[in-house]
């Protein structure tokens, strides 16, 4: 098992790729707690992922909240006495065109997507510092590494924030043996996705722009984020992962 025994800590993991990653890793053996801010949304997964020797809890967590952190990693502390791994995964999209967007909008992006890991990443850095180390994962999107035209302004803002910020703790805090990495798919296959889909034009620009002829799958995106917390990729940090079916190389 390649993540036998690891305390991790997975937000937005009550639905949607949070949740593949978090049963990925459950498979693997980690003790996973499935951070959300719907609690009772993150208890019934934490329900369908546990059992048959896989461990799984529900943790309320609302990422935009200091307090919340804070409290939510006390609590996990408390039970395992460390945390291993991190997956900053909970983040949100507003369709609104930039000329149109309320800046309370764009601050409700913000503070979901840049503030959420920056919060995680602040308050876990000394747990993992003290315990000798640790893995960070952030998910970041195609929209961290290039201007995506069908894609919503002020995301990709949030999202190139979110791909420098890894790169800068992973080169900080190499020296503590904390690896951190960021994660960046395409669209992903998931029913917010399928109801976009209902439109035939967004579609098809979706899936024609990428030269494997596909969607993601969540559990692509949740292999990618395995491998990253593995002892597999021990000499990998800052490291911006497509799982993109080729998109940004073409």
């Amino acid at each position: 098992m390649r993540l036998k025994n690891k305390v991790c800590i997975v937000t937005g993991a009550a639905t949607g790729i949070g949740e593949a990653i978090a049963k990925r890793f459950a498979d693997e053996g980690a003790i996973v707690y499935i951070a959300d801010l719907n609690l009772a949304q993150a208890t019934a997964t934490a329900a369908r992922i546990g059992g048959n020797g896989n461990r799984a809890a529900a943790l309320e967590l609302d990422v935009t909240k200091e307090p919340s952190w804070v409290a939510a990693l006390e609590a996990v502390m408390k039970k395992e006495g460390r945390i291993d791994i991190l997956v900053n995964n909970a983040g949100i999209l507003k369709r609104i065109a930039l000329t149109e967007m309320p800046v309370e909008d764009f601050d409700a992006v913000m503070a979901v997507n840049v503030r959420g890991p920056f919060l995680g990443i602040k308050h876990v850095i000394p747990i993992m510092q003290k315990g000798g180390g640790g893995n960070i994962v952030n998910m970041s999107s195609i929209c961290g590494l290039i201007g995506h035209k069908y894609s919503n302004d002020t995301y990709i803002t949030s999202k190139g924030a979110v791909t420098l910020l890894t790169k800068a703790v992973a080169v900080k805090y190499a020296k503590d043996n904390i690896r951190c990495n960021s994660i960046h798919p395409s669209t992903v296959n998931t029913p917010l996705v399928q109801e976009l889909f209902k439109d035939p034009v967004k579609k098809q620009e979706r899936i024609g722009e990428i030269p494997m002829g596909r969607l993601a799958a969540a559990e692509d995106v949740a292999n990618a984020a395995l491998f990253l917390a593995s002892d597999e990729a021990s000499f990998i940090t800052g490291v911006g992962l497509p799982v993109d079916g080729g998109l940004t190389a073409s």
